[in-house]
C-alpha cells in the first residue's frame, strides 16, 4: 500500500475515534425539576427522543435522563400540555435542569340557547329541575308505582329485585363510559404501571371504589386523578399476590 495512502486511512481511523470518543463523552445524566402552577408533577413522562430514552418524575418533580446537546426531550402527562424541548451546552452545564410545564384548559365550544325552544319543561308538562330516570329506572318506577296486586306480583316473581340489579348494572357501564374518556390506555400502562391486559379489570377495582365513584360523577378531574394513583397502587400489589 502506498505510504500516502496508508498515512490517509491512519489519520482518517484517528478522526473517527476522536469523534466517537468525543460524542460518548458529551452525553450526561442531567437531574431536572419539573413545576406547573396548580397541577400535579407525579409521574410525567420524559422521553428522549434522539436517545430513545425514557424516564418519569416524582412527586416532587425531579427525574434523571441521560442527554448530549442537541437531543430532543418530549415532557408529557394527560393533565398538562406537551414540551418539546431541544438540549443545548446551557442547559447540560446547569446544576438543576428546570421546566415548566402549563395544566391543559378544556376549550368549550360556544353553546346558543334558543329561547323559543319549545320542551316538556317549558310547555309545564312537567316541572323544571325535576329528576330524568334511566331506562333501567322506568322500568322499576312502572313495576312499583302500581301498588296492589301488580305490586305484589311483581315481588314475588323477584322482577323488582331483577330491575335494582339491572339499574345497579348501568350505573357501572355509566361510569366506565366515563374513565374511558378520561385516561388513555397509555396512562394505564406508562403512568400507573398497570399491565395492558389488567387495564379493564382495573377500571372495574376503581368504580367500586366508593370515592373514586363520586368524584368520577361528580366529574371532579382533580380529585378523581389523584385517586387512581393510590388505587393503581393498591391493584399492582394485588397483581403481585396473585403472580407469586
Amino acid at each position: 500500500m502506498p505510504v500516502k495512502i496508508k498515512h490517509t486511512l491512519q489519520l482518517f481511523l484517528f478522526l473517527l475515534v476522536q469523534v466517537s470518543f468525543g460524542q460518548t463523552e458529551a452525553v450526561k445524566e442531567i437531574q431536572g425539576k419539573i413545576s406547573a402552577d396548580s397541577a400535579s408533577v407525579d409521574r410525567i413522562n420524559i422521553v428522549n427522543l434522539t436517545a430513545e430514552k425514557t424516564t418519569i418524575s416524582d412527586a416532587n418533580g425531579f427525574f434523571k435522563i441521560p442527554v448530549k446537546a442537541g437531543d430532543i426531550l418530549v415532557f408529557t402527562a394527560v393533565n398538562l400540555e406537551s414540551v418539546r424541548r431541544k438540549i443545548n451546552q446551557q442547559d447540560l452545564e446547569q446544576e438543576v435542569f428546570t421546566l415548566q410545564m402549563v395544566s391543559k384548559s378544556i376549550i368549550l365550544k360556544e353553546v346558543v340557547i334558543n329561547e323559543s325552544a319549545i320542551s316538556a319543561e317549558s310547555l309545564g308538562i312537567i316541572p323544571y329541575g325535576q329528576k330524568k330516570y334511566t331506562a333501567a329506572e322506568r322500568k322499576l318506577y312502572t313495576a312499583t308505582s302500581g301498588g296492589g296486586i301488580d305490586g305484589l306480583l311483581n315481588t314475588i316473581s323477584g322482577r323488582k329485585a331483577m330491575l335494582k340489579k339491572e339499574i345497579i348494572v348501568e350505573k357501572k357501564e355509566q361510569l366506565l363510559a366515563r374513565i374511558d374518556v378520561l385516561f388513555e390506555d397509555n396512562y394505564y400502562t406508562a403512568t400507573l404501571k398497570i399491565p395492558a391486559d389488567y387495564i379493564k379489570g382495573f377500571q372495574y377495582f376503581c368504580i367500586e371504589d366508593s370515592d373514586f365513584a363520586s368524584a368520577l360523577r361528580a366529574k371532579n378531574k382533580t380529585l378523581t386523578m389523584y385517586l387512581i394513583v393510590k388505587l393503581a397502587e393498591n391493584y399492582n400489589e394485588i397483581i403481585i399476590s396473585e403472580n407469586k
